[in-house]
């Protein structure tokens, strides 16, 4: 392919994805095909001749879009969203143009440069804590990572290097007896998160080898870990001979968006393990991956003004914020946690710039080596849309969220809300008058397999302190209000159904 057919390709393809967006609604939400579907319908081996664009083309429509799931579709509610905008696509194209493995500054200033400045434009617009900016007082930063659950393992790794390097640092003459020191402990570290925290925590701590254990939280206090029950755990924990290391507080969960307890979490570590105390400190690392981008909102940026007593803070442009998949933002309070435990240096990579410790090269801020281009997205994001316009996207969706909600408590003959709404989330389940909650299950069950197989609307489920719930979060880009009226008489419908015949 060359310039000129690259022209005419683009052209062409750029006119059918604006007709995909432009047509959308129409289709089918969830995909349908059999598990196996396209081995049937591919050849078995790759083509020996090159093929027209045209031709290749066309097999999108017939064979590629049948087996996709539209989530960028106004009827998509399930789990939270995985949002896109035309000028984060735009972005994207220009990325690939300028392709490049960037693992550090000299691969290309730019793609360095931009990653600083546009994350420290997001930690001001989010109202976090100056230590969070690369020009706050505490070494700071932020580095784009693909997702959350990349960013947990970088900041566990970096958690656990930094407590073992810390309670072994009386032995730093001598190096066997240190490695022995370290070898002991590591069998004793203990990451923690609640029960509702994601799993990407427990599975941080698989790769890591340490222990994970959870946090009980209750309906009572809206299912979010409290100071109270995390310090019992702890306490419960170091009776046991272990020494937990590592916790993901969570703002937004993802059942039911709920937020942990930060200002108790916060006054118990500083009780049980503080900076420099004889225990050893407990990294706190705030998975914000959906309900983080809401602190563009003046009306939430009170829940940030305890972040400076933790460690890190991570939010997903791309759940909410109009930035395509992938694009995870993390804050680190002190990046040298992070190149302490990271930095990789071999002869190939020296330059004078990194010599000189005046550039970043965020190789050493993650798990990869090489690293893509995603600031240039978020640079358009912002840059088209501005703080205001974001602002707006956002509540457009919790406004969404409230009109849900208020027609499902004017159904009390059918509904009861679970949690919510919260951060355009609601959780109900369905309701019936004398029934026991074995019996509400299977109703909500029934109802939720009903309305996903007909496929006009797609939720997730979710199991809380032992209800079945469906939640519904309209945060998709396009979704309007009278889209969320119309899940709600596809809902209600369903439940009417259910309930005639139970």
């Amino acid at each position: 392919m060359d310039s000129k057919q690259f022209r005419e390709a683009a052209i062409s393809s750029i006119d059918d994805i604006v007709k995909y967006y432009d047509t959308i609604e129409e289709r089918r939400v969830v995909s349908n095909v059999e598990p196996g579907y396209l081995r049937k319908i591919l050849p078995e081996e790759a083509p020996q001749n090159g093929e027209a664009w045209a031709d290749i083309q066309k097999d999108l429509e017939a064979k590629i879009l049948p087996g996709i799931t539209h989530w960028q579709s106004p009827n998509f509610l399930a789990w939270f969203p995985s949002s896109s905008s035309f000028p984060a696509m735009l972005g994207e194209m220009y990325s690939a143009a300028f392709t490049g493995a960037a693992f550090n500054w000299i691969c290309s200033p730019a793609v360095t440069e931009l990653e600083t400045i546009v994350m420290d434009w997001l930690a001001k617009a989010f109202a976090l804590p100056p230590c969070y900016l690369s020009t706050g007082p505490t070494a700071g930063g932020g580095v784009i990572h693909g997702t959350a659950s990349e960013a947990i393992a970088t900041v566990l790794v970096a958690a656990r290097d930094k407590y073992l390097r810390e309670a072994t640092a009386h032995l730093a003459g001598d190096e066997e007896a240190r490695e022995d020191a370290v070898a002991e402990r590591r069998g004793k570290l203990v990451a923690l998160g609640s029960v509702a925290t994601h799993s990407a925590t427990k599975k941080a701590a698989m790769i890591a080898g340490v222990r994970f254990r959870t946090v009980p939280v209750h309906a009572a206090d809206g299912y979010r870990m409290t100071g109270a029950e995390l310090k019992r755990v702890i306490l419960e924990l170091r009776a046991r001979g272990l020494e937990p290391f590592y916790l993901t507080a969570t703002l937004g969960t993802t059942d039911t968006c709920a937020i942990d307890d930060m200002e108790g979490i916060a006054s118990v570590l500083e009780e049980l393990a503080p900076a420099g105390g004889a225990t050893g400190e407990i990294w706190v690392h705030v998975d914000a991956a959906y309900a983080g981008v809401a602190l563009i909102c003046p009306e939430y940026q009170h829940l940030a003004r305890v972040f400076d007593r933790f460690h890190s803070y991570n939010t997903n442009l791309h759940k909410w914020l109009l930035v395509n998949f992938d694009c995870s933002a993390v804050w680190v309070r002190d990046r040298r946690h992070l190149t302490e435990a990271l930095s990789v240096n071999l002869a190939i990579l020296k330059n004078q710039h990194t010599d000189s410790g005046l550039v970043t090269d965020y190789r050493d801020w993650q798990i990869p080596f090489g690293r893509r281009f995603r600031s240039l997205k978020v640079w358009f994001v912002v840059r088209t849309y501005g703080v205001e316009g974001l602002r707006a996207h956002v509540r457009k969706h919790i406004k969404h969220a409230e009109t849900f909600a208020e027609l499902a408590k004017g159904r009390p003959d059918l509904f009861e809300i679970v949690t919510g709404p919260r951060f355009a989330l609601t959780v109900f389940r369905l309701v019936k008058e004398g029934s026991t909650l074995e019996e509400q299950n299977a109703l909500t069950k029934t109802m939720y397999d009903a309305v996903v197989e007909e496929g006009r609307i797609f939720l997730s489920s979710t199991v809380v302190g032992g209800v079945f719930a469906i939640r519904h979060n309209p945060a998709t880009p396009f979704v309007e209000e009278h889209h969320v009226r119309k899940h709600f008489e596809i809902l209600a419908e369903a439940a009417e159904k259910v309930l005639g015949k139970a």
